[in-house]
């Protein structure tokens, strides 16, 4: 029993649990001042406080654009199979040593208008392109709920991070967010060859942050961030007293993983496909959002050549810049979407705390906390995402300059 508890919380990171969200909602909105506009369910003032910003038991939703933009027709997500996307995805050479899966997408494809090449996504579109990258486990399938949604207006390139879905996995190599903040920068500049949105779930989006802190404008046009992880593993999270109380236990499980007959172990009970979907039910708050695809897009990846190598380098790694550290250095326009009931990085720990202060101190920055959303919203409630997603992307500023 203690060596299957032990296996199966390391899909993505530790997991802790938070209160339930209370049934009251409250919103916020920017006044014709600036000053914040707070508004219960029921339809009664409620005085603001700062500390609702760092708790999960409200529905907070801060924006900077335009009233317009909430009123824009958000069509109904339809799923992209697994199969189609997968028969679609390319092969790109990174650094001439590593084979990199990714999948592109452009607008009206389904209409006979499809750009021919699989770089520029030049043509009539002026929309920027956009980039999907996945969290921890998971690769481009992942995005099956949302790509067809998003490329009726926009360019949509979605890769598998190496050490991922069908991008290698390079025996005896040491992954760290900074790798791949730089295979994203590349990607870009070689790939993509146009100013990009960055869209990324947990430590996907912490990539995409670190990539757009070291980019120029010329590469990453915004930034939209879901549950932005802390860290490549949850070390980085010292500020949490959930995490200092898991500190030796951490640091235990890291020396085990060094043990390769320990490290097999784990990561074979970890792949099973009933724990790995017991693991998605507790940080998904759809339940029905988890079913056999995920769990086989999840799996699939865990049976190639050093699968297991990528899984012991990430949990036992250095966890990379901290957010805290990376966010000042962005003055591009960011999107900031949370699931309030996130197990992983709620909102009441240090990382989810400091995500709902940063809208008050940014002008840059819109932020909405998605209510019944887990670790994963844009596979768990697509509808949400889309709702808030889409007029952002609609509403930014034709120039940074």
């Amino acid at each position: 029993m203690a060596s299957d508890s032990l296996s199966t919380g390391f899909l993505m990171h530790l997991k802790f649990q938070q209160p339930k969200p209370k049934k009251e909602r409250t919103s916020f909105s920017l006044g014709p001042n600036n000053g914040l506009n707070t508004h219960t369910n029921n339809g009664k003032p409620k005085a603001f406080s700062p500390s609702l910003c760092s708790s999960n038991k409200y529905s907070l939703v801060v924006t900077k654009f335009s009233s317009s933009a909430a009123e824009t027709a958000v069509p109904p997500p339809v799923a992209s199979g697994v199969g189609e996307i997968k028969e679609k995805c390319k092969k790109w050479l990174w650094k001439g040593l590593f084979s990199i899966s990714y999948f592109i997408s452009h607008p009206h494809e389904g209409e006979g208008k499809q750009e021919s090449g699989s770089g520029s996504g030049s043509g009539s579109n002026s929309n920027p392109p956009l980039l999907l990258v996945h969290g921890f486990g998971a690769s481009i399938p992942h995005w099956r709920r949302n790509i067809r949604t998003l490329a009726q207006n926009n360019t949509v390139y979605a890769i598998d991070l190496l050490g991922f879905g069908a991008s290698d996995k390079p025996a005896g190599f040491s992954y760290t967010m900074e790798t791949w903040a730089e295979l994203i920068l590349d990607f870009l500049d070689e790939i993509v060859k146009k100013p990009t949105v960055l869209v990324g779930n947990s430590v996907g989006s912490l990539a995409c942050l670190i990539a757009a802190s070291e980019s120029s404008q010329s590469l990453v046009r915004g930034l939209v961030l879901l549950n932005c992880a802390g860290g490549m593993n949850n070390k980085a999270i010292v500020d949490d007293w959930r995490i200092k109380l898991l500190l030796p236990l951490l640091w235990l499980v890291d020396f085990l993983l060094k043990q390769q007959g320990i490290a097999s172990f784990i990561f074979e009970r970890v792949r099973q496909r009933e724990n790995l979907r017991n693991i998605l039910l507790s940080v998904y708050g759809n339940k029905e959002s988890v079913d056999d695809e995920l769990v086989e897009i999840i799996v699939e990846p865990t049976f190639d050549q050093g699968a297991l190598d990528a899984f012991v380098s990430i949990v036992t790694g250095p966890p990379g810049p901290s957010p805290v550290k990376l966010i000042p250095k962005i003055s591009l326009p960011v999107l900031v979407l949370w699931g309030n009931e996130d197990p992983f990085t709620p909102l009441d720990g240090p990382v989810g705390k400091y995500f709902s202060s940063l809208p008050a101190k940014l002008p840059n920055i819109s932020l909405f906390v998605l209510d019944g959303v887990g670790h994963c919203p844009h596979d768990d409630r697509p509808e949400l995402v889309h709702e808030k997603l889409l007029p952002w992307l609609a509403h930014l500023p034709a120039s940074l300059s």
